[in-house]
């Protein structure tokens, strides 16, 4: 199946990512870069940075004759019962990594059944992740993860969730208008990260991304320190980056 390249967020990237592995999987014997960009579509230009990616994450490897085929973490991942568990232990194994790379906790998150949820985390002694002095569910208009989350929900279901978790300020940066509120959101771009700046705790600074798979609703998200907001920016690109790689092992 060909495709034409539409580079901006990360899903853009996962649908093209499939296609390749979809390619790469039909070659038991190994497929080479040419073959697989004659059978996609993909130009070489987009063909060769995922294959890079493919390959860092576990997903392809490249044989001897510069062939491409299957790797390890795309085995494991269809590999029957324990696919759950080798999910999730793909996803912290990736986490753990961004944490390192970007030098922030980081944070998976979900809208399930009308609810923010962390469903996963890294941090370490170094970092730390963000003290959860109000409850996240609760400070969806505040947080990076919870702004992250909304602007992917539409109006009705915006004020669904803000009609049981009432706007409360929790900082003097805290949006407490609901027309405010709902402006930024319409006016927050997909491919740049949702920034928290101290909005829902004094003393921390967040970014967040979305990785909506399909219908489900989700994030990927860092905080650290503000004394270390000067990171800010750089660590977000980071985040938005690895956000493709993510998806794609939530896609699989």
């Amino acid at each position: 199946m060909a495709l034409k390249p539409e580079p901006t967020a990360p899903f853009h990237s996962v649908q093209y990512a499939l296609r390749v592995l979809e390619t790469i999987s039909r070659h038991t014997g190994g497929v080479t870069d040419t073959q697989i960009t004659r059978e996609t579509g993909l130009p070489s230009v987009h063909l060769a940075p995922m294959l890079v990616m493919l390959r860092r994450e576990g997903y392809v490897v490249q044989v001897s004759d510069g062939a491409y085929s299957i790797g390890d973490s795309l085995v494991l991942l269809g590999s029957g019962v324990d696919r759950q568990q080798a999910l999730q232990a793909k996803l912290q194994e990736s986490l753990d990594e961004l944490r390192d790379t970007v030098g922030a906790a980081v944070y998976i998150s979900r809208y399930v059944d009308g609810e923010v949820k962390i469903t996963q985390f890294a941090d370490s002694p170094r970092t730390p992740k963000v003290h959860e002095w109000v409850d996240f569910r609760s400070a969806a208009h505040a947080s990076a993860v919870g702004k992250c989350l909304l602007t992917q929900l539409d109006l009705n279901g915006r004020r669904d969730h803000l009609s049981r978790h009432k706007i409360a300020r929790l900082t003097s940066r805290t949006i407490t208008n609901e027309r405010v509120l709902f402006s930024k959101l319409d006016a927050q771009p997909s491919t740049v990260p949702t920034l928290d700046l101290q909005e829902y705790a004094v003393g921390t600074v967040c970014a967040a991304v979305p990785i909506t798979a399909g219908s489900a609703v989700g994030c990927l998200a860092l905080s650290m320190p503000v004394e270390h907001a000067h990171r800010l920016r750089a660590a977000a690109d980071t985040l938005n980056r690895r956000a493709a790689p993510l998806l794609l092992s939530l896609t699989i």
